[in-house]
């Protein structure tokens, strides 16, 4: 499905969101008349310190400006692997950019991550899973990091993890392997309206908790994760 047709989908009564190099900025108007806050990355483009303070600045200027929710739209690269971004501290904007979408849904500002193509690495943690809710179209590729570079990370021959990645999401790239995980809330149906399944969504986004964890015990991704955090908050609580 091509931005084009999301945007339309999603914003039947208009939006005036712009690709300006790889950057998505704009606003649509949601079912209900309000307006939504739309910021992303499309085509591909690899985020680095220009992409990530663009849209950090967009995100605090609604939430110091603006109502409604905020739309993170995502088909990217991973972050940008160049020497210049990295002496400029890349890993810092990445940071902010993610504390910034953090902190609008903290103010009131729920936050949507909607994924339509691929995305990896920091760039994906720094938009899309840095939502409270994250919602996944068919066709969409992410990966928290692929095999090959997993591989690396961990010392384990490619060949051991493409054999645990059948049977435990959590080494698996992909869609599905993420919905298991609690990752991705939701996969919309590209074929019916998007704006009646976004409505639906903020409709039912009144509990600020991030599920997560819930989701990933819930669909076998995470057995555990969830019931980790269940005592930790418990452990926190004793020593207040």
């Amino acid at each position: 499905m091509t931005l084009d047709r999301i945007l339309a989908s999603m914003f039947p009564d208009g939006h005036d969101v712009k690709n300006d190099g790889g950057v998505l900025l704009g606003s649509g108007t949601l079912r209900s008349g309000d307006r939504a806050l739309v910021i992303g990355v499309a085509d591909r483009t690899a985020l680095g310190v220009d992409e990530a303070i663009r849209l950090s600045s967009a995100v605090l200027g609604s939430i110091k400006n603006g109502s409604g929710p905020i739309l993170v739209v995502v088909d990217s690269d991973s972050q940008r692997m160049s020497k210049r971004d990295e002496l400029l501290g890349l890993n810092e904007f990445l940071a902010h950019l993610a504390k910034s979408l953090i902190h609008a849904d903290i103010e009131g500002r729920p936050t949507i991550g909607l994924l339509y193509g691929h995305s990896a690495a920091g760039a994906f943690l720094a938009t899309a899973l840095a939502t409270r809710v994250l919602v996944g179209l068919p066709g969409a590729d992410p990966a928290v990091m692929d095999l090959p570079s997993m591989s690396k990370v961990t010392k384990l021959p490619i060949e051991v993890l493409e054999q645990k990645a059948k049977s435990t999401p959590v080494f698996a790239p992909g869609l599905q392997n993420l919905v298991q995980l609690g990752a991705v809330h939701v996969t919309w149906d590209d074929k019916i309206s998007l704006a009646d399944q976004l409505e639906k969504l903020l409709r039912n986004m009144s509990d600020a908790r991030d599920r997560r964890d819930a989701l990933g015990k819930e669909r076998g991704g995470r057995v555990k994760a969830a019931d980790i955090a269940e005592r930790v908050r418990e452990l926190t609580m004793q020593t207040r």
